[in-house]
């Protein structure tokens, strides 16, 4: 079981962002930032007047920007690349499957406003498929932290990893979940809560819904299993079939396009291993809107209390 803190602030996720990469740096000038002109709207402005030979401003050229940073990555730097997740995917998979994935190299990717949380900038802007497009990358690794405290955690785990890593971060306000003691390790998932009718499997933004959905599930004497698996892929295998077994009953929370992310991943486990019934939220085969996040999660059905209305339709099914 995670630490769960009991803290009720939330803390704005750039913040922690631009305070580890400068942590980092000051011990290990091989770490680098890439950026395609949002130094401000991702909050690092503080690094680069401290390091900034070493805070790149690549304009908009995502593509440009992930040659470049396989490039530093081959003379010895650990690149940092940042842009919308969107454009971090869609824009990037080419450059990054050739230059960075085939030839082995050690470069980092952080892709913000994932999912409906790009709210105002539309629907162009939205990242609904990203980890769906990386994850037919063989070597990525993908990892999307539900708070503060994971993410601190995950930058210095992937820092001194060698490899792809594509972290999904909410750059503004995220829930605070975890407590400090809280020791998270890439590939495995967390288990929040324990329960024995269904389980829910959720990451990013959606940990906190979930664990809402928990709640009024068990005011109906429904007991629920909430999961945090922050690692898309490696997926925790293992910890996907023990709580099958245990629950009889799946059900994945996501914050991206269901039918090439988080529930297909849960679900290739499933067909292959054990076949229990599964259900999903998350955004079905449409394009994104603008709007604010409480319209968004209610046009795209993904409330607690969406949640929690599917956790029981998926019960019924065993």
């Amino acid at each position: 079981m995670a630490v769960l803190t009991n803290k009720q602030e939330s803390i704005e996720m750039r913040k922690v962002y631009c305070e580890t990469m400068m942590e980092m740096a000051e011990t290990d000038n091989r770490v680098v930032a890439l950026d395609c002109d949002l130094v401000s709207p991702i909050g690092m402005s503080d690094f680069r007047k401290k390091y900034p030979a070493r805070m790149i401003n690549c304009g908009i050229m995502e593509g440009n920007m992930a040659g470049v940073a396989a490039g530093m990555s081959a003379r010895g730097c650990i690149p940092f690349t940042h842009t919308f997740s969107c454009f971090q995917s869609r824009k990037c998979v080419d450059q990054l499957f050739l230059s960075a994935g085939f030839a082995d190299l050690n470069v980092k990717l952080v892709g913000s406003d994932p999912g409906i949380l790009a709210l105002y900038n539309g629907a162009s802007h939205m990242g609904l498929e990203d980890m769906g497009i990386l994850r037919n990358i063989p070597s990525m690794i993908l990892v999307e932290p539900s708070d503060a405290v994971m993410l601190r955690a995950v930058l210095k785990q992937v820092k001194d990893t060698h490899g792809l890593h594509y972290i999904r971060m909410n750059r503004k306000n995220a829930a605070a979940i975890y407590d400090e003691a809280t020791k998270f390790e890439i590939g495995k998932g967390l288990v929040l809560k324990e329960g024995r009718d269904v389980t829910l499997i959720a990451s990013g933004m959606m940990v906190e819904l979930t664990l809402k959905a928990a709640r009024l599930l068990e005011a109906e004497n429904i007991s629920a299993k909430v999961i945090d698996m922050f690692t898309w892929k490696p997926l925790d295998e293992e910890l996907v079939l023990k709580s099958a077994k245990e629950t009889g009953a799946i059900v994945t929370v996501e914050n991206h396009r269901t039918e090439t992310g988080l529930g297909m991943a849960v679900a290739n486990v499933l067909t292959e291993n054990k076949a229990v019934p599964l259900g999903r939220i998350g955004i079905g085969n449409v394009y994104g809107e603008v709007g604010v996040l409480p319209y968004l999660l209610e046009r795209f059905h993904m409330t607690p209390e969406d949640i929690a209305q599917k956790a029981k339709e998926t019960i019924k099914r065993k």
